[in-house]
C-alpha cells in the first residue's frame, strides 16, 4: 500500500490504456477506485485486475461529451464519500482525414467537448468540493501536442492547449485552499488508441511507466510534468524559433496523402 494516498481515488478514461495503467498502479487494499470510461467490457476487465490487488471498485460507463451528465455523476459520487485524488485521463484523439484540407466540424466539436469542456468542468467541480474540505489532489492529463500548432491535428492540439491553460489557472485559484492541481503533458504512449494514429512515435513509453511517472508527480504536488524530457526541450524550441521556420517544420510533419 502506497503511503499518503486517500481512500477514494477517481480515474476517468479507465477503459483506455493509460487510465487502466493508472488504475492498476493505485490498486491496493483498503482503497476504493472509482473507474469511469466508455468501454464497459474493458472497464470490467480492468476492475477485475484491480480487485485481485485488493481494491474495492466502483465502475461507471460515461460518454464524456455529455459534460452535464459527467458533472452530475461526479457530484453524486463525491457526496457518497470524499474523493481525495482524481486523475482525469479521459480524452479523445484524432487527425484530419486523408485528403481533407481541415478537420471535420463534428470532430472538432467532439474533441473540444471531451478534451477541454468536460475535463475542465469536472476539475472545477472537484476543486470546489476539495477546497471546502481543505485538501485534495487533481491530475489533469493533457498532451505535449498542446505546445504545437499541428496542422493535421488542430482540434486535438487546440483542445489540449485549452486544457493546459485552464489547469494552470485552476491551480493558482485553489492552491491556498489545500488543493493541488497537476498538469501532465506526455508524449507518445503505447496504447491501442495511439497505435491507430499513423506516423512515427519517437520516445514511445509503455503505459505502466507513464502511470508511475504521473503518480510520482501527483504525490509531489508538481505543477507541471512533461515527459519524456525531449518533449520539454521541443516546447522551448517551438517558442524560440522564428515563425517562418516553425511553420515550415510543422507543415513538414503533416502526413502525406496516400
Amino acid at each position: 500500500m502506497k503511503a499518503g494516498l486517500p481512500d477514494r481515488i477517481l480515474i476517468t478514461g479507465a477503459s483506455g490504456g493509460l487510465g487502466a495503467a493508472l488504475a492498476l498502479h493505485y490498486a491496493g487494499p483498503r482503497r476504493t477506485l472509482l473507474l469511469w470510461g466508455r468501454d464497459c467490457d474493458r472497464l470490467e476487465s480492468v476492475a477485475a485486475a484491480c480487485r485481485e490487488a485488493g481494491a474495492e471498485i466502483v465502475i461507471r460507463s460515461l460518454d464524456f461529451s455529455d459534460s452535464a451528465a459527467a458533472i452530475a455523476a461526479l457530484e453524486e459520487e463525491d457526496e457518497r464519500g470524499p474523493i481525495g485524488l482524481a486523475l482525469l485521463a479521459a480524452g479523445a484523439g484524432d487527425v484530419a482525414a486523408p485528403g481533407d484540407l481541415v478537420e471535420d466540424a463534428g470532430q472538432i466539436v467532439r474533441l473540444g467537448l471531451v478534451n477541454f469542456v468536460a475535463a475542465s468542468a469536472m476539475a472545477a467541480t472537484l476543486a470546489r468540493c476539495m477546497a471546502r474540505r481543505g485538501e485534495g489532489r487533481i491530475v489533469m492529463i493533457g498532451s505535449a501536442a498542446a505546445f504545437h500548432a499541428l496542422p493535421f491535428a488542430a482540434a486535438y492540439a487546440g483542445s489540449k492547449a485549452g486544457l493546459a491553460r485552464f489547469a494552470q489557472a485552476l491551480r493558482l485559484s485553489v492552491k491556498e485552499h489545500g488543493v493541488q492541481v497537476t498538469l501532465v503533458s506526455p508524449g507518445f504512449i503505447d496504447t491501442a488508441a495511439g497505435r491507430q494514429t499513423a506516423g512515427p512515435k519517437p520516445f514511445l513509453l509503455q503505459p505502466a511507466d507513464a502511470a508511475a511517472r504521473i503518480a510520482r508527480a501527483a504525490a509531489r504536488g508538481q505543477a507541471h510534468l512533461i515527459f519524456p524530457w525531449p518533449f520539454a526541450l521541443l516546447r522551448w524550441v517551438d517558442r524560440l524559433l522564428p515563425m517562418a521556420l516553425r511553420d515550415r517544420l510543422l507543415l513538414g510533419l503533416k502526413p502525406r496523402d496516400g
